[in-house]
């Protein structure tokens, strides 16, 4: 950071002057003075962030996250809700109704009236059992909650490994614009030599035919690495959730850390040690948990269930057009002559229902077997992919190590024709060919340095350790 402030008061002071020169000596034309200010504004808008940056807004602002964060919140809701349905249910209600027409009275005779009824109840149930349903769909739910929580860790893991692969990709490219830019500039430099040597006579149009196909295919290849590396941007800001455009730059390895990249890993012991941290085994081990859980839910519905009830209720009742000889009684006195109470136990055993039951059991159990083939599947994928990782690192390893050599051998072949072509012992031809190899060398070198970086950070991945540079 105090080289970018550094930058950004210099791009300032630079800028104070323009302004001077502008006022009083009017020799910066407008557009001149738009452009200064747009590439100061540039300069101070760029903020270079590390890999642990990256990764820290990835995990803060990805919305893949927040989604798994929403899911294990529900699965928290069904634990809290399973729990509770251990607990008596109690009800209230309060029925009315009128009633007209001809009925029979008291005194045995039949009159026109209207009646109204009032019948405030209030109930409770517990259930005392019920085949231990609800107790194993409460450890289903903590199984299920535990999976939640694990699956956020899972996407935050993936994000992770998405981040350093584009992260890397960003590098890589800005080496290729770098390598493609000194290529270009070398092409440049050799067709206005060539021009200059036709203009004597030295050259002719084939040697600058050559040399402006060289220019042309060097400027190609810088175009494309610049648009590669604006979709490398592109790609790193989405998963940090940054809409375009990227004012953000990214901050290279140090060249000894690539140099001692550790290599020497068995296989075994990371896979030992990814059994206890990694999130894909943790959540097919939490699945399979929750499945066997699900098949005791299934079956609890063989038992008999056993509940106990409870209430108590009165009435009310009055006669619009009652008998002066049975008036109404009041309303408070109904109430309480009217109050009743009553308790009450039910069993209810299940006979027949279809075979429902039994389905129910069959299908939990297949899902049980998948479950567990999912958790077999996780674990041996694991062993595969570190078994795979650590060959791959070792391969980066030999190939860095092998386009390293081959780098500064055509780069020293390429110096010597360069030497000889200036004095004329080397045709345009060989001269060409001899720059071709020694830009595919060093574009091999390129891929080859962050090819071992990544191989090195998926190692570390596995280990559940924190990818720096």
């Amino acid at each position: 950071m105090p080289v970018q402030i550094e930058i950004i008061k210099v791009v300032y002071i630079d800028l104070k002057q323009i302004m001077k020169m502008f006022t009083k000596n009017k020799l910066l034309t407008g557009s001149a003075l738009l452009l200064a200010l747009n590439f100061g504004q540039n300069v101070k808008a760029q903020e270079v962030i590390t890999i642990e940056q990256a990764v820290e807004n990835t995990l803060k602002n990805n919305l893949n996250i927040k989604q798994a964060a929403f899911s294990a919140a529900l699965s928290e809701e069904n634990l809290l809700q399973s729990k509770n349905a251990l607990l008596p249910t109690l009800n209230g209600s309060v029925n009315q109704s009128m009633q007209w027409g001809r009925s029979q009275q008291v005194s045995g005779l039949f009159e026109n009236t209207q009646n109204y009824n009032l019948n405030p109840n209030l109930n409770a149930n517990v259930t005392l059992f019920g085949g231990g349903t609800k107790i194993n769909q409460i450890k289903q739910n903590k199984f299920l909650l535990d999976a939640g929580k694990t699956n956020v860790d899972k996407v935050k893991n993936d994000l992770i490994l998405q981040v350093v692969t584009a992260y890397l990709q960003v590098l890589n490219n800005q080496d290729q614009v770098k390598a493609t830019q000194q290529q270009l500039e070398v092409a440049n430099s050799t067709l206005k030599r060539e021009q200059a040597l036709l203009d004597v006579g030295n050259k002719t149009l084939a040697d600058i035919s050559q040399a402006k196909s060289q220019a042309a295919t060097a400027e190609l290849n810088l175009t494309n690495a610049e648009n590669q590396l604006t979709i490398s941007y592109l790609t790193l800001g989405q998963l940090m959730e940054i809409q375009p455009p990227m004012t953000f730059k990214v901050q290279p390895p140090m060249v000894n850390e690539i140099e001692n990249v550790k290599t020497a890993y068995v296989p075994s012991d990371i896979y030992k040690q990814a059994m206890e941290t990694f999130p894909d085994i943790k959540l097919a081990l939490n699945y399979s948990k929750a499945a066997e859980k699900a098949v005791d839910v299934a079956r609890g519905s063989f038992f008999p269930q056993i509940t106990l009830g409870g209430g108590l209720g009165s009435a009310y009742y009055y006669q619009f057009n009652a008998n002066p000889l049975f008036p109404n009684s009041r309303f408070a006195d109904q109430l309480s002559d009217n109050f009743g109470q009553f308790v009450s136990m039910g069993i209810q055993i299940p006979i027949f229902n279809g075979f429902s039951t039994r389905s129910n059991v069959r299908r939990a159990k297949i899902t049980l077997q998948q479950r567990r083939t999912d958790e077999t599947l996780a674990k041996n994928n694991l062993i595969k992919v570190i078994n795979q990782a650590v060959a791959d690192l070792n391969a980066a390893k030999s190939r860095y190590s092998s386009t390293q050599n081959a780098f500064q051998a055509q780069k020293d072949a390429f110096y010597v024709i360069d030497q000889r072509y200036n004095v004329g012992l080397v045709n345009s031809l060989d001269y060409s060919t001899a720059q071709t190899n020694r830009n595919k060398a060093e574009i091999d070198f390129i891929l080859a340095k962050y090819d071992l970086i990544f191989r090195a950070k998926v190692i570390d991945y596995y280990l559940g350790k924190q990818i720096t540079f």
